[in-house]
């Protein structure tokens, strides 16, 4: 008989299925999106403006289709490996359910298709040992999180926190008429109006007790607002101004890499502008990204060339980073970081790359605050 089974020895404490503070204590639990019926995102202003205009010209034609073979093959080569590589770190690899995102759907103002489930970040928000359904304002996602129920009711089975923010109209309302992307020099706008709150998780990113955000077109201020509330005084969400034409996401312009450490994008931030709360942190900025070579991929892509930060820490030495993009590599070297080479540059069609791929669900670490 061993200790833990003799009468009146205490049981081991259980492992919370949720805890996850920051974005670099160590990792034990991601989940990982899936490839599996993506479906090229329905025709919306909202979903127009966000991607680059070669790539939103081929959306409209395309809306509502699979994605092409030939592009997911690829991919899913890519993602396979990527995959392994964090198992083989030691980290548990959770998957959402297959769907078939091309089937269609209606709430009683208006019908869709879906997405895909590639880019679990941006769907649900993970603040310690709660984790959020986000109110995105991408028609095409509004069930989006429907693949995750059978993982979230897992979690919520053993002990999580599981929230859902209030379920977004998406009417007319909602999105200014007649937007058009601001042109260079002109001042930011948003397509989104205060007329209900919506927000994409992907668009904070946690340090502690800090998190920030950017305003965006798929996060308004009504969306910050409820976050903010409902997360209560333990915590502060600090907006980070953009000067990002397309706003959208900010792990593509500012990522917290390790305690007292931030990487940030020199084309949409200006330093001097940074929150308070990051004044006394390292600014490492991040270097002019690699040139995609492939003409397919840069023609199909959906996000911008600054794709190159979207990395994700295992801790606050060892991060993952895009094998192709050389520049970054080396500088996150020099920096002290223990850079994993990985190639993930063909999810870009989909969404993004490791960290726009991945929800952080645990990491071994306690709530701190490393901001004054």
């Amino acid at each position: 008989m061993t200790a833990a089974q003799r009468p009146g020895t205490p049981a081991p404490p259980l492992v919370p299925p949720v805890g996850s503070h920051n974005e670099w204590d160590p990792l034990e639990e991601i989940i990982v999106g899936r490839l599996d019926g993506a479906t090229i995102p329905s025709r919306h202003p909202v979903v127009a403006c966000n991607i680059p205009a070669w790539a939103a010209r081929l959306q409209g034609l395309a809306a509502g289709r699979r994605y092409p073979r030939a592009l997911v093959e690829t991919a899913q080569a890519e993602l396979d490996r990527f995959v392994a590589l964090l198992q083989s770190l030691g980290v548990t690899v959770t998957r959402p359910d297959p769907v078939d995102h091309s089937r269609r759907f209606a709430t009683p103002d208006w019908s869709s298709r879906g997405f895909g489930t590639t880019c679990p970040r941006d769907s649900l928000l993970v603040v310690g040992d709660e984790i959020i359904e986000t109110p995105m304002a991408w028609p095409c996602r509004y069930f989006e999180t429907h693949a995750y129920r059978g993982i979230l009711k897992d979690y919520f089975r053993r002990g999580a926190r599981w929230t859902a923010a209030p379920r977004p109209q998406l009417t007319e309302p909602l999105f200014e008429a007649d937007f058009r992307v601001p042109r260079d020099g002109q001042p930011v706008r948003h397509i989104l109006t205060e007329f209900e709150p919506v927000f994409d998780a992907a668009d904070f990113v946690r340090a502690g007790r800090d998190l920030f955000v950017t305003r965006s077109n798929v996060t308004n201020r009504m969306g910050i607002d409820w976050l903010r509330r409902h997360l209560g005084p333990g915590y502060r969400i600090h907006e980070v101004e953009s000067r990002c034409r397309t706003p959208m996401h900010i792990d593509t312009t500012l990522m917290p890499l390790a305690p007292g450490r931030v990487l940030v994008n020199p084309e949409y931030i200006d330093v001097d502008r940074l929150p308070e709360a990051l004044r006394s942190w390292e600014v490492l900025v991040a270097p002019e990204p690699d040139p995609v070579g492939e003409p397919l991929l840069k023609l199909t892509s959906m996000c911008g060339k600054w794709l190159s930060m979207n990395v994700l820490m295992v801790d606050e030495r060892r991060v993952i980073a895009e094998r192709h993009q050389t520049g970054m590599l080396r500088a996150l070297e020099a920096w002290g970081f223990e850079p994993i080479p990985c190639d993930l540059q063909h999810y870009a069609p989909f969404g993004g790359s490791f960290h726009c791929a991945t929800l952080d669900v645990r990491r071994r670490g306690t709530l701190e605050s490393y901001c004054p």
